[in-house]
């Protein structure tokens, strides 16, 4: 099966193309992937898709499901990334594969167990994720953001998962098990969302949401409505 994966959520994203083996949950191609510059997501995204599906010689009727990261991360970048997916899955009657990075995360540890997968959110915050992992099945028991100060505070598990070099340190200084690792790669995502495909866990494009964590900047700096009606009569 022929997949489009993307992923808008950071300060730069991609667009992908992906085989999936029909029967096998762990066989994925990643044919290519093309980066996204940031802040530019609402002009790339569709002609890339666009490009990609014509230089390996496809049509977008041989697409047979959608692979997107749904978060956590950027308002602007999740709502216009997760908006296009949503059109054209609607428009072409295909299915969807919504993946959380932490629980790509928590997967690439190779871990059984209880399971804390950690992102840098940015402004001195942590994405974090409790997991109960199985084998190659994550299931997940919270999500939040927190201050990174307190991130390893919070949680019981004993076994770490990131991609960031400072919370790996900060977890091993706590006497934790870490597995670090560089970064979340389109393989890793492709993999996840043809598992969740295959287990017949898609959404469709109605059910497809993003998961921002943080609010929006015009939520976070909107000034206070005063209750006073303000009338001079």
């Amino acid at each position: 099966m022929l997949l489009l994966v993307t992923d808008t959520s950071g300060k730069n994203g991609f667009v992908g193309l992906a085989r999936g083996v029909e029967g096998d949950l762990t066989k994925v191609e990643l044919i290519e992937e093309v980066p996204l510059a940031g802040g530019t997501f609402s002009a790339q995204l569709v002609p890339q898709i666009a490009a990609l599906l014509e230089k390996h010689g496809f049509r977008k009727t041989d697409i047979g499901g959608f692979i997107v990261v749904s978060g956590p991360g950027s308002f602007t970048g999740l709502r216009v990334g997760l908006a296009a997916i949503k059109a054209l899955a609607e428009v072409w009657q295909k299915p969807i594969a919504s993946v959380s990075l932490l629980e790509v995360i928590a997967l690439a540890s190779g871990k059984d167990g209880e399971v804390l997968a950690a992102l840098d959110g940015g402004r001195g915050e942590v994405y974090a994720g409790e997991y109960d992992v199985a084998g190659d099945f994550a299931h997940c028991r919270s999500e939040h953001l927190i201050a990174r100060s307190d991130f390893l505070s919070t949680t019981r598990a004993g076994q770490i998962s990131t991609p960031d070099a400072t919370l790996a340190l900060m977890a091993r200084d706590a006497g934790l098990s870490v597995f670090s690792f560089p970064a979340v790669s389109a393989e890793m995502i492709a993999r996840l969302g043809w598992k969740k495909l295959q287990r017949g866990q898609a959404v469709s494009a109605e059910q497809l949401e993003a998961n921002y964590m943080r609010r929006s900047d015009a939520e976070i700096f909107a000034k206070p409505v005063s209750s006073s009606s303000g009338s001079t009569e």
